[in-house]
């Protein structure tokens, strides 16, 4: 099993002091959420984040790629973590591919300050694993390209047949492509992030406390992610079944 590498562009005591200044006020979570929290916590120091930053990439990262490769053998399981550490940036977490096609799941500061414990940190690792096994990225690339397509096509037969409007409509296309199934991505991941999560030693349910923090998106038209409920719910019927 390969050592999982991490790539920290910052000082220690930097990290300390960045995570130490950001935290995010509470988000009530609609009635029809099926979990609830178990009691409040205080965000975590610094250091405290730091040490759970790299006990999770420690144990989840080994379990995600077993299960990469279990599952998706085709792909290049060898994840990337990295810590997005650009100023500025809203608690975050994203899965992309680096230019050798390399999996990378980068963090930003502000998510790492914002979890409350090591479930959480490690469901939100286990979740953006999980869209590389499932494909997600390159799903969402292709919806993309037939949503351009197709928009571009309606334009220059319905349009004035300039290559603006046709340029146009093919960026509206891409973008609602993209967004197509973008919330069933979501669940799925949730889904399968559970597991990855659970079987890392971590509680699943404890670490989708963090939906209860985060703003709800609710089921807006186009929306790219699902409603906090639904993604709870996920998590626990996947979790009551392992």
């Amino acid at each position: 099993m390969a050592h999982k590498k991490i790539t920290m562009r910052f000082l220690p005591l930097a990290l300390c002091l960045a995570l130490a200044a950001c935290a995010a006020a509470p988000v009530p979570l609609p009635d029809a959420a099926v979990v609830q929290p178990v009691e409040s916590q205080p965000p975590l120091t610094g250091r405290a984040a730091l040490r759970n930053f790299g006990a999770v990439v420690g144990a989840v990262g080994p379990v995600a790629e077993n299960m990469c490769r279990q599952r998706a053998p085709q792909r290049n399981c060898d994840f990337r973590i990295v810590v997005d550490d650009r100023p500025g940036q809203q608690a975050n977490a994203y899965q992309s591919v680096d230019s050798s096609g390399r999996p990378m799941i980068a963090f930003t500061l502000s998510l790492i300050a914002e979890v409350r414990n090591a479930d959480e940190l490690a469901f939100v690792m286990a979740h953006e694993a999980a869209h590389h096994i499932q494909g997600h990225l390159e799903r969402q690339q292709r919806n993309a390209t037939v949503g351009a397509l197709i928009f571009g096509e309606l334009a220059g037969v319905f349009g004035d047949g300039s290559v603006a409007a046709i340029q146009s409509a093919q960026q509206m296309g891409a973008s609602v492509g993209a967004r197509t199934y973008s919330k069933e991505f979501e669940l799925e991941a949730d889904a399968l992030g559970t597991q990855i999560a659970a079987a890392a030693g971590f509680s699943p349910l404890k670490g989708a406390e963090f939906f209860f923090r985060i703003p709800d998106p609710g089921d807006r038209f186009l929306g790219t992610h699902p409603a906090n409920a639904d993604r709870l719910r996920t998590v626990q019927r996947v979790a009551a079944g392992l």
